[in-house]
């Protein structure tokens, strides 16, 4: 073992049963360099290991790529397993075993299984990077993607409780002219009037009262029904999961044990939910009675009121719309404080939101800082053939196409209109202007004309994009300059070759992590590669473990390879028919590689070196 070396390493790599069934390869530190005629299982190899360590690309961001990988260890592991023996960096040595459509099983030294999960980086990675794919780096991070999740929920939440408050602002519009009516019949004068409005006061107020009452029994009834829902349902899940072939496996009597305790963990809390359920009917039998008490009150009360309204002809003709009256206030009310109830919630929610909006500005920020250490290492290690910068929130084509689908039904041409947008405002500031109808302010500052403007605050104004472009990432755009001569080009005037150019030595940087990539010659001219990719090669190996898979002799010669595997294949398996040094495997490197050694001395004679 190199104790200097102090980065993960993968130590061997099996696969057993498919194309490449019985090979096994003890890696070295330093550089180890695939070799083989095309079709010989290299680059199978290499996704066979990307396999096992669960480090496929992601479902979301690279779909299709994920569906190549997937089929071509589906056809050629052919339902059998790879086994990756790895060594993290602080020395601890696992196999990760993976058989086709399973998960990965990771071992200890004496072949136990353990509870560890790479999925995490934080106990072993590695960099793997498929043929071209040194141009889709992609970086995701896991507490920017919590956050923005929060963020998600708390808008999903927001949206209903404030067309909820909408429309009971709109049904309580009412309130006002219903209490200048009653307001009208307390201020009639005449005999016993004092008397008369404190009986309908009254009279309200047992209707209240009823109401009330009614809540609290369907508020117990409702709790009821939703404990009922839950009961038996953890028995029900763990009763269903075993199977009979299973139970009768090797490991059946784990399992059922497993389940047994989910299951006295359902039975446990059926008995609670039994428990509370008895509490509720006893709370039920005991609100049904004191309600049957409060109606009888009511009645006798409503004959007093009956028996006094009869004596008073005006007032008797009145009563009924005076009745009516205030059991429409009453209903205003409780739609009133119900209101008043989803404001303060929505008070909750958005000073959440503020919070949430405020910790991902700062891990972006803190992305961003980290970001630019990056570019600053790059540039020391690789000025001044390559030269990298970063611009914080530089790429606003996210915060447009949000912009542009808001505007889709203003009447506007949207995207000219959200060009003007996106060119003015910041999506932050663009949030405060709309949630305030400013409509003057797009006008002045994205010299909209005044139809233009208004349209754009009516079709968005209460629109739940806000919340999107209210958290919409620009973002960090990087600029990658290859010299030429005596200028930068940027990238994006690049050809293929030029960026892989660019990219290729970026990989090469240092990390923990070992680097696999295939076939990194493509689209690179020798001279780059003996320049700079050797270059970048001798100067990591003793601190970083490569695995390459080349057709480029240069990589491995002049890269002075640790260990060289080369691979044959007779089109139905393939095998591992020599491997070691460059020099023990000189005659392969020289067949495979350079064509052959007449074709070598050849080129030799003809350059009269």
């Amino acid at each position: 073992m190199n104790h200097s070396f102090n980065s993960h390493r993968i130590r061997c790599i099996s696969i057993i049963g498919g194309f490449l069934d019985g090979t096994k390869f003890e890696l070295a530190d330093g550089l180890n360099c695939f070799i083989g005629a095309r079709g010989a299982g290299k680059t199978t190899m290499l996704e066979f290991v990307r396999y096992a360590l669960d480090a496929l690309p992601s479902r979301e961001e690279q779909p299709i790529e994920r569906r190549r990988i997937e089929s071509l260890v589906e056809k050629n592991l052919a339902g059998g397993r790879v086994e990756v023996t790895i060594e993290t960096k602080d020395g601890l040595q696992y196999i990760v075993s993976r058989s086709s459509g399973d998960e990965p099983i990771v071992l200890n030294v004496d072949r136990q299984p353990t509870d560890i999960s790479f999925k995490t980086g934080m106990v072993f990675g590695a960099d793997i990077y498929s043929q071209n794919e040194v141009e889709t780096i992609a970086d995701i991070e896991s507490r920017i993607e919590h956050i923005t999740s929060q963020l998600a929920a708390n808008a999903n939440q927001i949206v209903p409780l404030q067309q909820r408050i909408a429309a009971l602002t709109d049904e309580l519009a009412t309130l006002a002219s219903v209490e200048e009516k009653l307001a009208r019949f307390g201020a009639a004068g005449g005999q016993d009037a004092a008397t008369i409005n404190k009986a309908h006061n009254l009279k309200a107020l047992r209707d209240r009262e009823h109401r009330i009452a009614r809540s609290g029994y369907q508020a117990l009834v409702t709790y009821n029904e939703e404990l009922t829902a839950f009961k038996g349902r953890l028995v029900q899940s763990a009763a269903t999961l075993l199977d009979r072939e299973v139970a009768s496996g090797p490991n059946g009597k784990m399992v059922q044990e497993l389940l047994n305790v989910v299951t006295q963990c359902g039975v446990a809390i059926d008995h609670l939910l039994q428990d509370a359920k008895g509490k509720i009917a006893e709370s039920i039998n005991q609100v049904t009675a004191m309600g049957t008490r409060l109606t009888t009150t009511h009645r006798q009360q409503e004959m007093e009121f009956q028996a006094l309204i009869e004596k008073h002809q005006e007032a008797q003709g009145q009563a009924a719309e005076r009745a009516k009256l205030e059991r429409l206030r009453n209903d205003l009310l409780a739609k009133q404080r119900q209101k008043q109830q989803n404001i303060e919630q929505l008070g909750n929610l958005e000073t959440q939101r503020q919070n949430l909006v405020r910790q991902l500005s700062e891990q972006r920020d803190e992305r961003f800082a980290v970001r630019e250490a990056i570019v600053k290492n790059i540039n020391t290690n690789l000025a001044p053939a390559i030269r990298v910068s970063i611009s914080q929130n530089g790429n606003p084509e996210r915060y447009q196409r949000i912009l542009e689908d808001g505007l889709k039904s203003a009447r506007v041409k949207h995207g000219i209109v959200a060009q003007k947008i996106v060119d003015a405002f910041v999506p932050w500031d663009l949030v405060v202007a709309l949630r305030r109808r400013d409509s003057g302010v797009l006008i002045e500052r994205a010299e909209l004309n005044p139809d233009q403007a208004e349209k754009v605050v009516t079709a968005m104004a209460n629109s739940s994009v806000l919340f999107e472009l209210e958290t919409v990432e620009l973002m960090d755009l990087p600029t990658i300059e290859l010299k030429d001569g005596e200028t930068y080009k940027e990238s994006l005037s690049l050809s293929t070759g030029q960026k892989c150019t660019t990219v290729l030595p970026l990989l090469l940087l240092e990390s923990a992590n070992p680097l696999l990539v295939d076939q990194p010659e493509d689209n690179l001219d020798n001279r780059f590669i003996s320049e700079a990719v050797v270059e970048a090669i001798l100067k990591m190996k003793s601190r970083r473990q490569m695995i390459f898979v080349t057709h480029n002799p240069n990589i491995p010669v002049l890269g002075d390879a640790e260990r060289v595997f080369v691979l044959d294949s007779d089109g139905a398996t393939a095998r591992k028919s020599n491997e070691g040094t460059v020099d023990e495997c000189k005659r392969e490197i020289v067949n495979l590689l350079e064509g052959g050694e007449n074709a070598f001395k050849v080129r030799k004679c003809r350059y009269a070196y």
